[in-house]
């Protein structure tokens, strides 16, 4: 879809408060601003409220393409797209003719429902060899909150800072430094849009690739890295190749504490990459309670904590561009293992991050049973009546104990010491 003029006029307004965010914090430091600063005035840019939350299909997606294409120009890259740096893609999210309205209102007549069009942004390094890497990040988010969104007030614009126009400002900043250098490997940098509606730009890609996919060595993938607390850093697809673990140690000069996932196989778009054969890894710095709320903004994001990602990425690339002869390895995914059904939620976001036994909270949804009980964010939830709950797994298997409208016995640890609450499901 193109942006409307009004549309242009909003990013040309972003281009500008860029430029005036990178001035003021030279004028403040009384320097050029630092590599935080531009990550910081990028990010701010994407999340604006000019880009409209950035939904696919819609102006704010385009707008935000155009800005996206600007910067990769900017830095000297090439275009890898279908038609110049874009790759477009369709696709009718439900069937054509839909029945619309509910209980005694509900009307009877059919509402069509219209194809959405999105584009992905493919700019890649001068082709130095028949090898390549891929750095990709996705830069859709939800608008101003479609079914994905875990906001319950009027629509609202959902800026997406952490989600993911941290993973972009990641990505951009690492193209920036590698167009800058000799590189061994040819490298693509690719901004995908749909993955908020079921990774659509990153399946489209690997069906039509704009390079020879058989060529690939490796797939990194930026998403949600602007919200890094201390040094714990989730590194996701570890097992998709025997070199992976190996690798990220000896690249840690930043001493991050990883928690790692064998699996190729998650809710980003290095599982598109994984299903094609190649080597992935997905960097992720944890889940919060803005998660897919308009209150995920620019001044909650750790913009050095991207940076210092940036950092170790960097140095993994340089490894990995020096070496030949990648093995991918398929991974026992996480389906893989029966996850049991259940009819019944806490109503709370769980910390992924966690390496300790039990669950625990990252996140509260007012209303629902975890917040009607007392529990708040830090609980670990330990035991549900008389099922020990050492992991999410045994959390689900737990879940699907009940049914809405029973009680339970709800036992976590609070501040080292252990407490119960009556939880009533719903």
């Amino acid at each position: 879809m193109k942006a409307t003029n009004a549309g242009f006029c909003q990013v040309f307004v972003v281009f500008a408060l860029h430029i005036m965010l990178l001035a003021s914090c030279a004028q403040q430091s009384n320097d050029e601003p630092t590599e935080a600063d531009v990550i910081s005035a990028r990010v701010q840019a994407l999340s604006s409220n000019a880009m409209e939350g950035r939904e696919t299909g819609t102006p704010g997606e385009a707008n935000a393409s155009a800005w996206i294409d600007s910067v990769f120009q900017a830095q000297g890259l090439i275009p890898r797209g279908d038609k110049g740096s874009l790759q477009a893609f369709q696709y009718k999210p439900h069937p054509p003719m839909q029945m619309h309205g509910h209980g005694d209102s509900a009307s009877m007549g059919m509402a069509l429902v219209q194809e959405i069009n999105g584009n992905n942004v493919l700019y890649a390094l001068p082709e130095k060899s028949n090898r390549w890497g891929i750095v990709g990040a996705h830069y859709d988010h939800l608008g101003y909150g479609d079914e994905n969104s875990l906001f319950r007030g009027e629509p609202e614009i959902h800026n997406g800072a952490d989600d993911n126009a941290s993973g972009v400002a990641g990505m951009l900043a690492l193209s920036e430094r590698f167009a800058e250098k000799n590189n061994p490997k040819s490298m693509l940098f690719a901004a995908f849009s749909g993955e908020e509606k079921g990774l659509w730009g990153s399946n489209q890609f690997c069906k039509t690739p704009t390079i020879p996919l058989d060529s690939v060595d490796y797939m990194i993938n930026f998403d949600m890295i602007g919200r890094l607390r201390g040094d714990t850093l989730a590194v996701y697809g570890t097992g998709t190749s025997p070199r992976w673990m190996e690798l990220l140690e000896t690249c840690n000069e930043e001493g991050f504490v990883f928690v790692p996932s064998e699996s190729g196989v998650g809710p980003s778009d290095h599982t598109s990459f994984y299903l094609q054969d190649i080597p992935v890894l997905h960097f992720f710095t944890g889940q919060h309670p803005d998660y897919h709320k308009p209150s995920d903004t620019a001044d909650k994001i750790n913009n050095d904590g991207i940076l210092r990602i940036v950092n170790f990425v960097e140095r993994l690339i340089n490894l990995l561009n020096a070496q030949e002869d990648w093995v991918f390895t398929a991974t026992k995914d996480q389906d893989e293992e029966s996850t049991p059904s259940f009819k019944v939620t806490l109503g709370v976001i769980p910390d992924y991050l966690f390496s300790g036994e039990g669950m625990r909270i990252d996140g509260v949804s007012e209303n629902r049973p975890a917040a009607l009980a007392g529990l708040i964010r830090g609980d670990i939830v330990t035991q549900i009546d008389t099922v020990n709950v050492t992991d999410m797994m045994s959390y689900m298997k737990a879940l699907s104990l009940f049914q809405p409208g029973n009680e339970s016995k709800v036992t976590v640890e609070r501040g080292g010491q252990l407490e119960q609450v009556t939880v009533l499901w719903d």
